[in-house]
């Protein structure tokens, strides 16, 4: 799956275009929040800013499934196939942690 890192205890390394599109979805929605700012600091309206924060959730919301569905199919798929010890078990405190 991949070795130890100080934060997260696992690297993975990812296939250049799965890297790719998640950096893009990130840039994306980086931008959308430092939007959001200039909204605030130029006193626009509530509602217009609510609006732009919801779309900044649904973006979050994609990257999260999109990363998720990457690691079902590999780190997740790879343990199981490896017998890893409590894989399923870390699979299901993953998913808990993100329906919060």
């Amino acid at each position: 799956m991949g070795e130890k890192d100080c934060c997260s205890n696992w690297k993975k390394e990812r296939q250049q275009d799965e890297k790719k599109d998640l950096i893009h979805r990130l840039n994306r929605i980086e931008g959308q929040v430092r939007g959001i700012k200039s909204m605030v600091e130029s006193d626009r309206y509530c509602v217009d800013i609510l609006t732009q924060v919801s779309a900044i959730q649904s973006a979050l919301n994609a990257f999260n499934k999109n990363l998720l569905r990457n690691h079902i199919a590999t780190c997740v798929a790879e343990d199981i196939r490896n017998d890893k010890e409590g894989a399923v078990e870390e699979f299901c405190d993953t998913i808990q942690k993100l329906m919060k």
